[in-house]
């Protein structure tokens, strides 16, 4: 029988087989770490007079505490001992990291394939549930707790049990003014937020293969919101010219894409689950609740009541039953995080921007996922754009994809958002998250709530 991708990661990385049921013991190729995970897994170290096995596979950044306005200016106590702890750690235990305020510094979900130690064939550990993201690039990525954080320092290594195997079918033709995040939402719409619990996903299909590696990237990202901690795209042309000539890039690189295109599921590979999706036609798609299912195309109306679910997102989103949801007045704009903080997001975004303004009382952000995008970003001089229409081109960091930083929404104040979760509180105590792509976004910035991108394309 043949072998799903995963299958054949996973085969590569045993280290002791579990018996039975009992998980497997698997070899990790790299951990990143961020300043809120970190700290509890250095500190058993040092507690437990342990080394880091492996320093040279373990890669850091600065990212959830660090504000957007002025890198350097923390008010915050407890964002600034962890900071500051994390600079402590990396440095008393021989990890590279992006710095706060460095040249490389960004979202802990970007970075790696930013500098390219994000490769197919590898198993990626982070203590952040969106490490599903590296997934997009043939890497086997996922999120871990910190007292595996721990174990994976000590050594190098993590006891897993074997999920099934899912395969998620993209088919169709993508429509103009659609994107992956569109695609994304429509699967979670359609299939739940637990069609994943349990299962190693692989997006597959023409669609994806036909998406630009960022948008790859979303995917796989929010496969965790469908309750996969695993999104997996087997690497292609477009993995290969992505990756090739960035700083961690293997040396060797023609014999590196010869590994690499042996990481494809075969023909005669057994999925455990099929999930299929056809996008043509599909219409931009908005959250109207508070989770990542309860969304709908934007030329359709609110659903009825089914449960107290739906009941309790109502009554907190300040919606309603059989409601346009382009009724919904928009107070903030938010563009960025490791869902969509990317150049393209960006430049996206910029196309329905330029020459705009935003509407009388809508506050806008756009906040690079990383440096290196900020920088490119003004190259091409699209900052100005941005801030022509009146958003706050800000520094790189995840922002107001979560309340940890300054970057919070006020109570009652709707958000259009380019992240990944609409969870009640999740951007601020109160605040109310609409799910979007950046175009979707910054269309509803200008206007003052939402339209359909394909009436402005």
């Amino acid at each position: 029988m043949g072998k799903t991708l995963f299958d054949k990661i996973w085969d590569n990385h045993v280290v002791v087989k579990g018996e039975g049921d009992q998980p497997d013991l698997l070899f990790v190729d790299l951990q990143l770490i961020h300043e809120v995970t970190s700290p509890q897994a250095f500190a058993g170290l040092r507690e437990n007079n342990r080394a880091l096995r492996h320093p040279e596979r373990t890669f850091g950044t600065i990212d959830h505490d660090v504000p957007t306005v002025n890198p350097f200016e923390i008010k915050d106590e407890i964002a600034r001992l962890q900071i500051e702890t994390f600079q402590k750690n990396c440095k008393e235990f021989g990890v590279e990291f992006c710095d706060n305020g460095s040249e490389r510094q960004g979202i802990v979900h970007m970075v790696g394939h930013e500098v390219a130690l994000t490769q197919p064939g590898k198993i990626i550990v982070c203590g952040d549930s969106h490490t599903a993201t590296h997934g997009a690039f043939g890497a086997f990525a996922f999120g871990i707790g910190t007292s595996e954080v721990e174990h994976v320092m000590a050594t190098q290594t993590i006891w897993q049990k074997r999920p099934k195997n899912a395969k998620i079918e993209i088919t169709g033709t993508l429509p103009k003014g659609v994107y992956a995040k569109d695609v994304v939402l429509a699967l979670i719409a359609k299939y739940g937020v637990d069609f994943g619990v349990g299962y190693a996903c692989e997006f597959t299909g023409n669609v994806v293969e036909e998406l630009p590696m960022e948008e790859r990237a979303t995917l796989s990202n929010m496969a965790i919101e469908g309750g996969a901690k695993i999104g997996m795209i087997a690497a292609d042309q477009t993995t290969y010219e992505y990756l090739k000539g960035r700083e961690y890039a293997p040396k060797d690189y023609a014999k590196a894409v010869e590994f690499w295109k042996t990481l494809k599921s075969d023909a005669d590979a057994q999925y455990d689950k099929t999930l299929t999706i056809d996008v043509t036609g599909m219409s931009p798609y908005v959250t109207w609740g508070t989770n990542p299912e309860q969304a709908i195309p934007i030329d359709a109306l609110t659903p009825k009541v089914e449960d107290i679910n739906h009941e309790k997102a109502y009554s907190y989103i300040g919606l309603h039953p059989e409601q346009d949801i382009k009724e919904a007045p928009i107070d903030y704009v938010f563009i960025g995080s490791c869902t969509n903080g990317r150049a393209s997001d960006f430049i996206e975004a910029a196309k329905f921007l330029k020459g705009k303004k935003l509407a009388p009382g809508v506050t806008g952000w756009a906040v690079p996922g990383s440096r290196p995008v900020k920088r490119e970003i003004e190259k091409l001089g699209l900052d100005k754009v941005f801030t022509d229409a009146g958003f706050e081109w800000r520094e790189p960091g995840c922002s107001a994809c979560l309340a940890m930083n300054p970057d919070k929404i006020p109570s009652g104040k709707r958000c259009a958002s380019t992240s990944n979760r609409n969870f009640e509180g999740r951007q601020g105590k109160g605040a109310r998250t609409h799910l979007c792509s950046p175009a979707m976004a910054a269309l509803a910035g200008i206007n003052g709530h939402f339209v359909d991108v394909r009436d402005h394309l």
